[in-house]
């Protein structure tokens, strides 16, 4: 089992288990996109290098030997010459350059979340997994696909030091100083927004309204979640979610 306790040394190995596992976990929930979009991690002890899916992989195929190591612009480190998308590399190089606190940076395209980034509301405190995130996600303007010096200038602005944004028109991004941490806010963004997104279709049917809770409420209910911080996000939830990704799609460690 791969160390996810604060204070405990974190390896490559660590690191390619956990973030295998994550990507066999977005298979599982349906985050996936054939090829398209990335889970990320920083190798410990190898500043500027990171470990990205190989491209024409699918998620589910993803293990921890088949991860290769890139650099900030995604271009392949390790010399095995294997194939990446470096063009999807560079919303997650921007990140990682400008914040080398996070280890993981996940993007994905899944249902809910795209969704979610066509309301001008964004996310709104109308569920308990919408209030953990309160005050945490920020939002970034679609700008077409290019991703340009100025554009990542643009994006990683607008994250600043929050754990998320809303990619409008596109998607959600994550980050975390695991990748339990970024994987765990990212389910949580996914359950919030299908919630939201399903009691405003049924409110919309019969004219009512969807409920909020004030923004007092809200930060209240994050500040009980969080606690006083010394447990990240993800630290109790990610080994009961490994034996579940080791019984559903065995294989990811190797």
């Amino acid at each position: 089992m791969s160390n996810v306790l604060r204070g405990q040394p974190r390896t490559e190995s660590d690191v390619r288990i956990d973030l295998a596992a994550a990507y066999r976990l977005a298979a599982l929930a349906g985050w996936d996109d054939t090829i398209y979009t990335h889970l990320s991690a920083a190798v410990p002890g190898e500043p500027g290098v990171y470990l990205l899916n190989e491209f024409g992989l699918g998620f589910d195929e993803v293990c921890a030997s088949s991860l290769v190591k890139v650099d900030v612009r995604g271009r392949v480190v390790d010399g095995t010459g294997r194939r990446v998308n470096p063009s999807g590399f560079a919303i997650h190089g921007a990140v990682h350059a400008a914040r080398p606190d996070v280890e993981c940076v996940i993007h994905l395209h899944a249902p809910w979340g795209v969704a979610l980034a066509m309301l001008p509301g964004g996310l709104q405190p109308t569920s308990q997994w919408a209030m953990r995130l309160h005050g945490r996600l920020g939002r970034h303007a679609y700008e077409g696909l290019a991703l340009g010096a100025d554009e990542q200038g643009r994006l990683v602005a607008k994250l600043g030091a929050l754990d998320g944004l809303i990619l409008e028109n596109h998607g959600t991004l994550t980050v975390g100083r695991s990748v339990a941490e970024a994987y765990l806010l990212m389910h949580i963004l996914e359950r919030a927004a299908q919630a939201q997104l399903r009691a405003m279709a049924a409110t919309a049917a019969t004219g009512g309204r969807v409920l909020q809770v004030s923004d007092e409420l809200a930060a209240l209910t994050h500040h009980q979640w969080v606690g006083d911080g010394t447990e990240r996000d993800g630290d109790a939830e990610w080994p009961a979610l490994l034996r579940r990704v080791d019984r559903l799609s065995p294989g990811f460690r190797h």
